[in-house]
């Protein structure tokens, strides 16, 4: 995710006392042992993801009426047990369900919570045996205004939103510790398209009806995958290696495409620094809504109006950092944008522009070393409601110190070496600190800890070392 300018200087000028990092409540023990956890416990978002199985495959199908705002959907989720279950949980917000099934038994159902939908099987499911539920539901959508379904000025819709979205259009277990591949099939009104993450397998129009299809072959998190609805055209490119790269731009977002066009070349540099391409496919979603951020939906990224170069190289940086490799908790955040951020702020610059970002370095902290507030978040479990704050302007300043820490060679093939070593599944800061750690002579403890866990500035020995010294 990458916030817009006024967004971001709103949220350090609003930043005025030193905040503790939020713990919420841990979901309580759950002692009946054929029944799956209500929530993951994840120290933010403790309800977020559901225990007693794991996700293999989303297969998601709606039909969607832009005037009316009306969902019709059926989710189908094949899933492997993981312990006895007499019954378990879903996540989902979205429109009134209709009706429930497991292994193609009708089942019980009840929605409770801010986003529990509990289920019970017909036959208790055995532990290592695959299972599939199956959930239809309709009703109209509301516009969540960046948190799920944000309507388009000109009737259009799109999905977007994290660290929750996903639980507004379709059921799942909205963990980051659950990934799963997906498909979509969509209709729409045949004026209307449907874009969404991965490959487009089918785009047909059947009397007055257009059927879309989306396949994303690799494992994707939930807020990673996305539905566009709108008048779009297309801008189609292909990488070298023959990648399809699909974009797309709704009616009043076409001064992006001079942008986009240069999707081929940022993919290659970000694939010199941290290894080949993850994904099968590439592009963007250009909405013309009015949205403070951009978002790295996995392949596809949506891109709000004020989208500029900049944040192009930061959503196609999150493929690596984010959505190949995805946090284990969400206070490691810093794993996504710290990368994100250095990526388009720093190593752009610096590679591409041929810009002295040593200088910019000095120069930000002279300006913010004396400003307290500019320390107050630390980078390393920032605190729920805190997450998307520091590590969009200090985040790049720490990989930049440990870069000069341990020298170009070392740094950049440290991070590659860990990108590689997590494809496709999760890692944590205290995982990175260790990786890093494992690849550097001298003892990071010190440094580690004045850049990440501290609210204070770091001293000049970690401020300024190795090149940066003056």
């Amino acid at each position: 995710m990458r916030l817009s300018g006024l967004w971001c200087a709103a949220v350090v000028g609003a930043l005025v006392a030193a905040p503790v990092p939020v713990q919420a409540d841990p979901v309580p023990p759950n002692t009946d042992p054929v029944v799956g956890a209500a929530g993951q416990n994840d120290p933010y978002y403790p309800l977020d993801g559901n225990g007693g199985y794991d996700a293999d495959h989303y297969e998601v199908s709606v039909d969607y009426d832009p005037p009316s705002h009306q969902l019709t959907g059926s989710t189908r989720i094949d899933a492997t047990a993981t312990q006895p279950l007499r019954m378990f949980n879903l996540d989902f917000n979205g429109p009134d369900v209709r009706m429930v099934s497991v292994n193609y038994l009708p089942a019980a159902f009840d929605r409770n919570g801010e986003h529990e939908l509990t289920v019970t099987p017909l036959l208790p499911l055995l532990p290592g045996l695959p299972f599939t539920v199956t959930v239809d539901y309709a009703g109209q959508v509301a516009d969540t205004e960046g948190a799920g379904w944000t309507y388009a000025p000109n009737g259009g819709a799109f999905v977007a939103g994290e660290p929750r979205s996903a639980t507004s259009w379709y059921p799942l277990n909205d963990t980051p510790l659950d990934k799963a591949t997906f498909t979509l099939h969509a209709s729409v009104p045949e004026e209307w398209e449907v874009v969404s993450t991965g490959v487009r397998t089918r785009n047909t129009v059947t009397g007055a009806k257009r059927n879309v299809t989306w396949e994303t072959h690799q494992p994707v998190l939930g807020y990673l995958t996305t539905v566009a609805i709108d008048h779009y055209s297309y801008l189609e490119q292909r990488r070298a290696n023959g990648t399809p790269l699909i974009s797309a731009f709704a009616p009043d977002a076409e001064r992006n495409r001079e942008t986009e066009l240069r999707l081929p070349e940022i993919l290659d540099f970000a694939e010199a620094l941290y290894g080949p391409y993850p994904f099968d496919a590439a592009g963007g979603i250009y909405v013309d809504a009015d949205l403070d951020f951009s978002l790295e939906t996995q392949t596809r990224p949506i891109y709000a109006p004020w989208t500029d170069l900049p944040t192009v190289v930061h959503e196609i940086a999150h493929q690596w950092w984010g959505d190949s490799v995805s946090v284990r908790q969400w206070s490691d955040i810093c794993l996504n944008e710290c990368f994100a951020s250095y990526t388009a702020d720093y190593l752009w610059p610096e590679r591409m522009e041929g810009k002295d970002v040593d200088a910019e370095y000095r120069k930000t902290i002279r300006k913010n070393r004396n400003e307290p507030k500019f320390w107050d978040i630390p980078l390393e479990n920032p605190g729920a409601g805190n997450e998307f704050t520091s590590v969009y302007y200090r985040g790049p300043l720490f990989l930049h110190a440990l870069r000069k820490q341990l020298g170009d060679d070392i740094f950049f093939a440290a991070v590659r070496q860990f990108n590689t070593a997590h494809a496709y599944g999760n890692a944590s800061m205290p995982e990175f600190r260790a990786f890093m750690q494992s690849k550097s002579p001298t003892d990071l403890t010190g440094f580690f800890d004045a850049w990440l866990n501290r609210t204070t500035p770091p001293s000049d020995e970690y401020l300024f070392p190795g090149t940066l010294r003056d």
